[in-house]
């Protein structure tokens, strides 16, 4: 029994009125604990998100490199296409129907359609309007202003991104020659 009578015991529940006043009713509780979730909620939905989002941007990274992984190794096949079209370009008349030459033929055919499988294809150049984006003018010829007259090495593209530029020159103008200015004046 305790020494004091207003001690009390431990086992001894405390009267309503002696609560303090900060307690707070189950409905508040629930109300405050409703809006915690909702609040962790739209934190995970946020993370899910950016993590789709991170997904989507590793995915598309992985594909871009993958798509122009080999433009080194294309760009060094090249000069090699550039040769054969050179050496088909180059063999006289007399020996035009020879098996070899058919032969050469279909192997620049060839070369040139693994190439364009893999993304790679050719900028067209001639006669079209010169484009600093696609085309690097090595000179000016006459011809129409602005408008390619000649290309000297052909250009390429990979994945619709430029590969290598096509060199060529661009009219300055002079649509006349020499001799028809002449009679002119």
């Amino acid at each position: 029994m305790p020494k004091d009578p207003e001690e009390k015991t431990n086992n001894e529940a405390t009267p309503p009125e002696e609560l303090p006043e900060a307690t707070i009713s189950p409905e508040e509780a629930l109300a405050e604990e409703k809006k915690k979730a909702e609040e962790y909620l739209a934190n995970w939905q946020r993370a899910q998100a950016d993590f789709i989002n991170y997904k989507r941007r590793t995915e598309q990274e992985r594909q871009e490199f993958n798509s122009y992984a080999n433009a080194n190794l294309v760009l060094g096949i090249l000069p090699v296409l550039d040769d054969l079209e050179r050496a088909i370009k180059a063999v006289p008349e007399e020996f035009a129907g020879e098996d070899w030459v058919e032969g050469v033929r279909l192997v620049e055919k060839k070369f040139r359609t693994i190439l364009e499988g893999q993304g790679v294809k050719p900028i067209l150049a001639l006669g079209m309007a010169f484009d600093p984006n696609l085309h690097e003018a090595i000179r000016q010829a006459k011809g129409k202003e602005g408008i390619i007259v000649d290309e000297y090495l052909k250009g390429y593209t990979l994945n619709d991104k430029l590969l290598r530029a096509s060199r060529v020159a661009v009219g300055k103008g002079e649509d006349k020659t020499e001799k028809e200015a002449g009679d002119s004046e």
